[in-house]
């Protein structure tokens, strides 16, 4: 690979007021945990050999320094730090093209008309809190609406980023309307994914190959995190044309106060 110096990244924070600013309190701002990245490589992309192309990226040396994750003891940022011994590599699904994808949840009374979700009686699906009929959708198995979307929609890195922002993180306000998700959904889709028109039929297409990653060192698991969660990953989106790696991380946790 290249030299890949971050081209692309990005982390939420809020405003820090000044020490005893306003009626004796203090504000610290809240780093998120939430990074996008974007790295270049130099050698024809072969999707049938990407657990070649992904243990490769994890040794590259300009990737090692620039590769950024959490740490489980600090919670500050740091890079890899450690040799990768194996790696994981799942092959996302990435064909939807537009947000109607969604619709249905609208058609199925999980969404009202007015963009409002649907509130339910609180209930605890490990370690989530479900309070409305959006997270039954997206968390319970047994739910009467669960089926709405099928085992190969869940699949699609779409509804996967779908679902990881309406999850949230450990300190997540849940939004009461849809349209916050979607939006927010639909920009790091855009982001992330290239397309390009089909030179013969004009259509649009997905030229992007994704994958979630697990990287093991001597220890075991060292990324995305050693500790597992639901809400912690890191998805690789390949663009063989452009010859780019767009990584997408976070893990789940309390983001550093400073």
């Amino acid at each position: 690979m290249e030299t890949a110096l971050p081209v692309r990244s990005s982390a939420s924070s809020m405003a820090a007021g000044e020490p005893g600013h306003s009626g004796g309190f203090d504000f610290r701002s809240m780093l998120g945990r939430l990074k996008a990245q974007a790295f270049g490589f130099d050698q024809t992309f072969q999707a049938h050999r990407k657990d070649d192309f992904v243990l490769a990226f994890f040794k590259d040396p300009n990737v090692i320094p620039n590769l950024q994750l959490l740490s489980d003891s600090s919670g500050q940022w740091i890079t890899l730090g450690t040799e990768v011994e194996k790696i994981e590599a799942t092959n996302v699904p990435c064909t939807q093209l537009s947000m109607s994808f969604f619709n249905r949840l609208y058609e199925e009374d999980i969404v009202r008309d007015s963009g409002h979700i649907v509130k339910c009686l609180d209930s605890f699906c490990d370690p989530f809190m479900v309070s409305d009929e959006l997270r039954k959708v997206l968390l319970i198995e047994d739910s009467e609406k669960y089926e709405v979307f099928s085992q190969p929609d869940r699949d699609e890195f779409l509804f996967c980023l779908f679902k990881h922002l309406c999850l949230g993180g450990s300190l997540c306000q849940y939004e009461d309307v849809l349209k916050p998700y979607l939006e927010t959904a639909k920009l790091l889709y855009k982001d992330l994914v290239s397309v390009r028109k089909h030179p013969q039929t004009k259509k649009i297409q997905i030229t992007s190959s994704v994958f979630k990653v697990t990287a093991y060192d001597s220890d075991g698991v060292c990324y995305p995190s050693r500790k597992s969660h639901e809400q912690t990953f890191s998805y690789l989106v390949v663009d063989p044309v452009k010859r780019h790696v767009n990584v997408l991380y976070h893990c789940f946790g309390v983001g550093d106060m400073s």
